[in-house]
């Protein structure tokens, strides 16, 4: 029996019973399961046992893992369980029916661009969720993105896909990859939330036009040209591309960074203001142009629809043999654009609802946590801070700012706030061997700030916690450092410092957490970039830093006033 159907038939841990292999790649194998706990159907991604031996590979696996398991959106393949030991290291996955993006474009070749936009803003979406987290694909591709039948689209392999190509490039097999991969990625730097955006440009390119917009002998010269050429114009390759949408799309795959989009958020801002003016445009068509064909008139709502019907039965109401025999085609048009409003068409023309954002400075944090209403419309992120002038719980700032215009969608509004702790005594509570991640996140829930240090131990499992100063049960006053003293196996090791200037200071933080590393703080001052950008680390991008170092980030306030 071959590795990859020998756990057919096996239940893991008492609850997933295998049922087939749907998938596989040079890290994993991915089966069809049944989680007889909850009774669905679910996908479990195996790791093969040779990369299971690979001590350093299984560390990224699981971190990777652990961060995508945080994720919560829509268009984002769910990660339901991580489990590691001994024995095997295996992640379960929402199960998803559908094909490939790559698949439907093969079949399809160049998309409709309204298609293409529908498919674009959802993983931007995507992307945008995943970013504000701190967590970067590195490997966006139309391999990666599935496509359900009623037009939703989730993007897979956050992370994972990453450790996939690594794999398949140590075997020397041609990836799919390098014909998506942003400029900086292709010189060996790291990459950052605005190198998917650059992926997603290109797939947004290869939607438009059915072509890649750079293609070479060899992977080399395929990297050389997204570091160095200009790709063709999408409008010379297929004639109809409104311009605006070409104009974002080239934008999105700038081979310079700092002229590219800088957020997910900015070019779903300009992908929404580029669909409110088609809007606008088919509102200002004239009532009396032909309609020859109803079937792809784009109507706004159904009671549009039925008077489009009057007026083409009326121009030819001289024509009843006509109109007998094609009533029942009408109908059947009124059904199709009924339903493509609703599952599709809606999306694309219907603008956006838009609301001002409240004021919640001053507001107690605890009437915002029980408030239904309100966590049912924002998702908040709430971050403690010590505050000698205010009293405990009480919002201090908001981000963004009350006022701001912001777009109702239905995975909420993301708002962050800063609370106070006030200044009360606290009780450090014991948090001897666990992870220092959910050590530190209940030690600073209670006002205290945490520094990190490394130790070598064979008896503590790495990262865990090893020893607190001052020791538990320590009555201590909010403000004050806990040091904790954190295992690094039995060496300590170091890891690449990753690029996080132009993150916002939040997705900054999860990204260092997320890496291994301690945030130290966070230094102010003025710069060109929008308030809360990253325009500084201690630690410059991609040197070697021992894990769990302290980095201190600088931070933007914006341009001088005057």
């Amino acid at each position: 029996m071959n590795e990859k159907d020998m756990y057919i038939g096996q239940t893991l841990d008492d609850r997933y019973e295998i049922l087939e292999v749907i998938g596989e790649g040079g890290m994993a194998v991915v089966y069809k399961a049944r989680d007889n706990r909850l009774d669905r159907l679910v996908a479990v991604k195996i790791m093969r046992e040779e990369m299971a031996s690979d001590e350093e590979f299984r560390r990224r696996f699981c971190a990777e893992s652990h961060a995508v398991a945080m994720l919560s959106n829509p268009n984002i393949v769910a990660v339901y369980d991580v489990s590691h030991s001994d024995a095997m290291e295996y992640i379960v996955m929402e199960l998803v029916e559908g094909i490939t993006l790559k698949q439907y474009m093969d079949k399809k070749g160049a998309l409709p661009w309204r298609e293409m936009l529908h498919f674009s803003k959802q993983i931007a979406r995507a992307l945008g969720h995943a970013h504000e987290r701190g967590i970067i694909h590195r490997d966006i591709k139309p391999q990666n993105i599935m496509l359900l039948r009623d037009g939703t689209i989730k993007v897979a392999d956050f992370g994972i896909a990453a450790l996939e190509n690594e794999i398949e490039e140590n075997d020397g097999q041609a990836i799919g990859s390098i014909h998506y991969i942003a400029p900086e990625q292709a010189r060996g730097e790291s990459p950052d939330a605005r190198s998917d955006l650059y992926s997603l440009g290109v797939v947004m390119y290869e939607m438009l036009t059915g072509q890649r917009p750079y293609t070479g002998d060899t992977l080399g010269e395929i990297a050389v040209k997204h570091m160095n050429a200009e790709a063709v114009p999408p409008h010379k390759i297929v004639e109809d591309i409104p311009a605006e949408l070409e104009r974002i799309t080239l934008k999105a795959m700038n081979a310079k960074i700092t002229e590219r989009y800088q957020s997910a958020a900015e070019l779903l801002d300009d992908m929404d203001a580029f669909t409110q003016s088609q809007l606008r445009g088919d509102i200002e068509v004239e009532e009396e142009e032909p309609l020859e064909n109803p079937s792809v008139v784009p109507v706004r709502s159904v009671s549009e629809l039925s008077q489009a019907q009057y007026r083409l039965r009326r121009r030819r109401s001289g024509r009843v043999s006509y109109l007998t025999g094609s009533f029942g085609v009408l109908l059947a048009a009124l059904g199709l654009l009924v339903f493509l409003w609703n599952f599709w068409l809606k999306d694309i023309f219907s603008p956006a609802e838009r609301i001002a954002l409240p004021n919640f400075v001053g507001t107690s944090y605890d009437t915002i946590t029980t408030d239904a209403a309100l966590n049912s419309l924002y998702n908040f992120e709430v971050i403690f801070v010590v505050n000698t002038d205010s009293a405990p719980g009480i919002v201090l700032s908001q981000s963004p700012d009350p006022g701001r215009s912001m777009m109702v969608t239905p995975e909420g509004i993301d708002v962050s706030i800063l609370v106070s702790t006030g200044n009360t005594q606290s009780v450090i509570p014991d948090v001897l061997n666990m992870d220092y991640r959910s050590a530190s996140a209940a030690l600073r829930q209670l006002g205290f700030y945490v520094e990190i240090q490394n130790t070598v131990s064979d008896s503590y499992t790495q990262d865990s916690v090893v020893r607190s100063t001052p020791d538990a049960g320590v009555e201590l006053g909010t403000g004050s450092t806990v040091t904790l003293l954190v295992s690094c196996g039995v060496e300590i090791n170091t890891i690449v410092m990753p690029n996080l200037i132009g993150l916002s200071e939040n997705a900054a933080i999860a990204q260092l957490e997320n890496n291994g590393l301690s945030y130290g703080g966070s230094e102010y001052a003025s710069s060109d970039l929008a308030p809360g950008t990253v325009i500084g680390q201690s630690t410059g991008a991609f040197a070697e830093i021992e894990e769990h170092s302290k980095v201190i980030l600088r931070v933007s306030t914006g341009p001088v006033a005057g």
